[in-house]
C-alpha cells in the first residue's frame, strides 16, 4: 500500500515539499487514495501535481489520465479552474451561515451555496481565541478557510473565522396591510413565507402600506400565525420604491455613513501631478441616454508607422478612483462592503457616494477629470501588437448616448455630433471594424439572449417592457472595453503584480454530458474532449439559428455554463475565449476593477494610491466577497423585476398570454412571458389527467399513458389564475395541449436508471462515498 501523504492543513505552503512522498516509486495508487489526496490537497489536485505526489511516470501518467476521467464521469470529481475537486466540495474560502451548536459547544455551519448532491455538508467553525474582536454566534454569516476532516462521523470540514458579516435575526420582511374589519395582517414578501396576523398592540405605528420588520411568534394550532412589527422600513406607496423589498431581504447597504459622506465630501479635486496632461486629446464618452456617472472615454486614430500599415491606435481612458479612494479608509471600507453597485429599475445603490460617483470621479463633458488611459495599437487584423498604461488629466470633448452615436454614423447627425463626425465619430467605427476581425478570430461563446429593459410611469409602476436594440455603438464600446481589460491583466501578470482576474471556468464535465445527452434528443452532437472551446458551442449555435428549437438550444447552453467570479488565481475566461482577464473599466460601481488600478499604479510607478502590502495579502479574501456581493445584486435585480411585473399585471387575472416554458421541473413547469420578462408557475397537478414524468436530459415533463408532454422552451398560451406582487409570484394554468415527444418512454425508463444510480453513489450526509 502506498503510504498516506503527509502535511499538515491544505492551507499551509510550507507543507509543498513533504506532500509528494510515498513508499514505492512503481505502485500505482488506489481510487480511494487519490480521492482522499484531492480532498487534503484542494490546492495541489491538478493532473501533474497529483502525478508528482504519487510519483507516476511515463505510462502511469497515462493510466492517471483515464482514471480521472472516469471518476469525473462517475460524478465523484468535478474539475474547476484546471484542479480537481470531490463532487459537492467546500471551497477553500466560502461564505457560510451558522445554524446551531455541536455537543461540545462548536458552532456548526452550512455553505451560503452549495451545488453538490444530497444535504450540504455540515462545517465545525473554530473559534482562535487569540483572534479579536467579536466571536460569531448562532444565525451570523461568515467568510471562512475551510479544512476537510478525517472524522467519517463528525462534521466533513473545519472552517476558521475570517469575517463576520452584519449579524441576522429571526426577523422577516412584509408589508403592513389594514383589512376592512380593522384588523392587521403581514403580506409576505418571500414566497414560501405565510401570511401573520398583528395584534393591536405589536403595530408599533406601522400603517398600512409599510414595508415593516416583523418577528414571527410561535404558530398556533388554528389559525394563522401571528407576529410584531419590529421597524417601519418605509412606505412603499410614498417612495415608489419595490426595490426597497430587495435591498432588505438581501442585505444590501444602501445608506452611507456619516463618516463616509463626510469623507468623500471633504476631498479635493485631483491636480496634474504625477499626471500626463491629455486635456487636448478629444476622448468621448458613450452611454446608455440615461447614465448619470461616466466611467470611460474612447478615442481612435490611424496608426501613422510605416511598419504597421492599416493599423489602429485605440485610446481607452478610466476614471482614476484609486486619487480619491484609499486603501483602509472609511470610504474603501464601504465600498469593499457594498462590492458593486446595484441597478433596480427605479433607483441604483452605488457603491461610492454621489460626491465622488457622479462628480469627482465622472468623466464630463467639458471639465477637467483625472484618468488612467491605455493606449492600444492593432494591426489591420485585429490583432493587439503592443499598449502602454498612462495616468492623465483629460477633458471629454463630448457626451453622447447610443443611439445618438449610431445615428451620427447612419448619416443622420444632431448639432452635437457632426462637428465631431469625420475626427472622433468615424475613425471610431473603422478601429471597431478591425477589432471585430480579430473578436472573430477568437470566436467567444455567442449566445443570441436578448436582454428586457423595464420603463416605469412617474408614480414608480410599470410603463411597458422593452427589448432595446443591439447597435453597432454597444459593440464598440463593449470590444474596447474587453481589450483595455486584457491589457491590463497583461501588464500586472507581466510585472508580477497580485491582482484579481476575472475568470469563467469551462463547463463541468457532468454538465457537458447533460448537454450531450440533451442535444442527441434533437439529432445534434457536441464533441467530446477535456479541452472545449467556445467555437464548438458556437456551432451548435449556428445549426438552429432561425430553426423552431434556436430559443431552446441557447438557453440550455446557457445553463451548461459555469459562473464568472472574481480570483487572485488565474484560470482564463471560457466565454471571452481570452487566457487573461481583468476587470478595470468600471472602477465608478466595482471594486474589482479598483483594485486593478490601484496594482498598476504600484507596477508602473504612477504616483500615489497604490497597492499596498497589506491589501495583496487579502486579495483572496476580497475576491471571495466580491463574488458574493454581485450574486447578491444579481438576485435582488432579479426578485424586483419580478415583483414589478407581478404587480403591474394583478389586475389582469384571468386574462391569458402567450408564454414560453423557461424551467421544467419535477412539480411543474415555470413559464416567461416574453412580452414582459417575468416568470410565473404551472404545478404539474393542474396539468391534465394524465400522470406527468420528468426527464431531465430532455428537459420535459410528459405523460406515462400518453408519451405527450412540454419540453423547455415550448411556445404554449397560459392563463393567469393568481398573483402575489410583494413576492413576486404568479401561478398559471395550462392552455396549449401537449405534444408528442420523441422517445419519452425510453426516457422514462432511462431516468428512473438515473436516479437509483445517484442514489447508490450517495453516502450519509449527502456526502459521495
Amino acid at each position: 500500500m502506498a503510504r498516506r501523504i503527509s502535511g499538515r492543513s491544505h492551507g499551509d505552503p510550507r507543507n509543498a515539499d513533504t506532500r509528494a512522498k510515498v513508499v514505492k516509486d512503481d505502485y500505482r495508487p488506489s481510487r480511494d487514495e487519490i480521492l482522499r489526496y484531492i480532498a487534503e490537497n484542494p490546492d495541489r489536485s491538478g493532473k501533474r501535481e497529483i502525478a508528482k505526489a504519487f510519483a507516476l511516470r511515463g505510462e502511469d501518467r497515462i493510466w492517471l489520465k483515464d482514471l480521472l476521467r472516469d471518476l469525473q464521469d462517475e460524478g465523484l470529481l468535478n474539475k474547476e479552474r484546471k484542479r480537481l475537486t470531490r463532487s459537492g466540495a467546500v471551497p477553500h474560502v466560502a461564505v457560510l451561515d451558522i445554524f446551531g451548536r455541536y455537543d461540545d459547544g462548536a458552532l456548526l455551519a452550512h455553505p451560503n451555496e452549495y451545488t453538490g448532491a444530497g444535504s450540504p455538508p455540515v462545517i465545525a467553525i473554530r473559534i482562535s481565541r487569540a483572534a479579536g474582536g467579536p466571536a460569531p454566534g448562532i444565525g451570523d454569516r461568515v467568510l471562512a478557510k475551510t479544512f476537510p476532516t478525517d472524522d467519517p462521523s463528525g462534521p466533513a470540514y473545519t472552517g476558521r473565522v475570517m469575517k463576520i458579516f452584519e449579524k441576522r435575526s429571526d426577523a422577516v420582511l412584509g408589508v403592513f396591510r389594514v383589512l376592512k374589519d380593522g384588523t392587521f395582517r403581514i403580506e409576505p414578501v418571500e414566497r414560501r413565507q405565510p401570511e401573520l396576523i398583528v395584534d393591536k398592540e405589536f403595530q408599533n405605528g406601522a400603517r398600512n402600506g409599510d414595508l415593516v420588520e416583523v418577528e414571527p411568534a410561535r404558530a398556533s394550532r388554528f389559525g394563522l400565525p401571528r407576529a410584531k412589527v419590529l421597524a417601519v422600513l418605509g412606505s412603499l406607496s410614498s417612495e415608489k420604491a419595490v426595490s426597497m423589498i430587495a435591498i432588505h431581504a438581501h442585505d444590501i447597504p444602501h445608506v452611507f455613513p456619516a463618516d463616509v459622506i463626510a469623507e468623500a465630501e471633504a476631498v479635493k479635486p485631483a491636480t496634474l501631478d504625477h499626471r500626463e496632461d491629455w486635456r487636448d486629446l478629444p476622448l468621448v464618452t458613450i452611454d446608455p441616454a440615461d447614465a448619470k456617472d461616466h466611467d470611460d472615454a474612447v478615442f481612435a486614430t490611424p496608426d501613422t508607422g510605416e511598419s504597421n500599415p492599416g493599423g489602429v491606435v485605440v485610446t481607452v481612458a478610466i476614471a482614476d478612483v484609486a486619487a480619491y479612494v484609499r486603501y483602509g479608509t472609511p470610504l474603501d471600507r464601504e465600498a469593499l462592503k457594498r462590492g458593486n453597485s446595484v441597478y433596480f429599475p427605479d433607483r441604483v445603490v452605488p457603491m461610492l457616494p454621489e460626491r465622488i460617483s457622479n462628480d469627482l470621479c465622472s468623466l464630463r463633458e467639458g471639465e477637467d477629470r483625472p484618468a488612467i488611459a491605455v493606449r492600444m495599437t492593432f494591426s489591420s487584423e485585429g490583432r493587439k501588437l503592443r499598449h502602454s498604461f498612462h495616468r492623465v488629466m483629460m477633458k471629454s470633448a463630448a457626451k453622447l448616448a447610443y443611439p445618438q452615436a449610431q445615428a451620427a454614423i447612419d448619416g443622420i447627425p444632431d448639432d452635437k455630433t457632426r462637428p465631431i463626425l469625420d475626427s472622433v465619430l468615424k475613425p471610431l467605427w473603422d478601429a471597431y471594424a478591425l477589432l471585430k476581425r480579430g473578436r472573430d478570430t477568437r470566436q467567444p461563446l455567442e449566445l443570441d439572449l436578448p436582454e428586457r429593459k423595464i420603463l416605469l410611469k412617474p408614480d414608480g409602476t410599470v410603463d411597458r417592457v422593452i427589448v432595446p436594440e443591439r447597435l453597432d455603438a454597444h459593440k464598440l464600446i463593449e470590444e474596447f472595453m474587453i481589450q483595455a481589460n486584457v491589457a491590463a491583466a497583461e501588464t500586472l501578470e507581466g510585472k508580477k503584480e497580485p491582482l484579481v482576474y476575472r475568470i469563467h471556468d469551462a463547463p463541468s464535465l457532468a454538465k457537458q454530458e447533460s448537454l450531450r445527452d440533451f442535444l442527441q434528443t434533437l439529432s445534434l452532437s457536441l464533441a467530446r474532449g477535456a479541452q472545449m472551446r467556445p467555437s464548438q458551442f458556437n456551432g451548435i449555435l449556428e445549426r438552429v439559428r432561425g430553426a423552431d428549437n434556436e430559443a431552446l438550444v441557447n438557453e440550455v447552453v446557457l445553463r451548461s455554463q459555469s459562473q464568472a467570479e472574481y480570483s487572485p488565481k488565474n484560470i482564463g475566461h471560457f466565454g471571452l475565449n481570452l487566457r487573461r482577464y481583468a476587470h478595470f473599466t468600471s472602477p465608478i460601481r466595482r471594486y474589482a476593477d479598483l483594485i486593478v488600478h490601484r496594482g498598476l499604479i504600484a507596477a508602473l510607478g504612477l504616483g500615489p494610491g497604490g497597492l499596498t502590502q497589506q491589501e495583496a495579502d487579502r486579495l483572496e479574501e476580497v475576491a471571495a466577497l466580491i463574488s458574493a456581493t454581485e450574486r447578491r445584486a444579481m438576485a435582488a435585480e432579479r426578485d424586483t423585476v419580478d415583483r414589478l411585473v407581478a404587480a403591474y399585471l394583478a389586475e389582469r387575472v384571468n386574462d391569458t398570454f402567450d408564454a414560453r416554458i423557461s424551467g421544467v421541473t419535477k412539480a411543474g413547469l415555470f413559464v416567461q412571458l416574453p412580452q414582459y420578462g417575468a416568470d410565473g408557475f404551472i404545478p404539474v397537478s393542474s396539468l391534465g389527467g394524465d400522470y406527468y414524468i420528468y426527464d431531465e436530459t430532455a428537459r420535459s415533463l410528459f405523460g406515462e399513458r400518453t408519451g405527450k408532454g412540454y419540453q423547455l422552451a415550448d411556445r404554449v398560451e397560459v392563463r393567469l389564475v393568481e398573483v402575489a406582487p410583494m413576492a413576486g409570484a404568479m401561478r398559471f394554468e395550462m392552455l396549449t395541449d401537449p405534444k408528442p415527444l420523441p422517445g419519452s418512454r425510453r426516457s422514462f425508463h432511462k431516468a428512473k436508471g438515473r436516479a437509483r444510480a445517484s442514489q447508490s453513489r450517495s453516502g450519509p450526509r449527502g456526502r459521495r462515498s
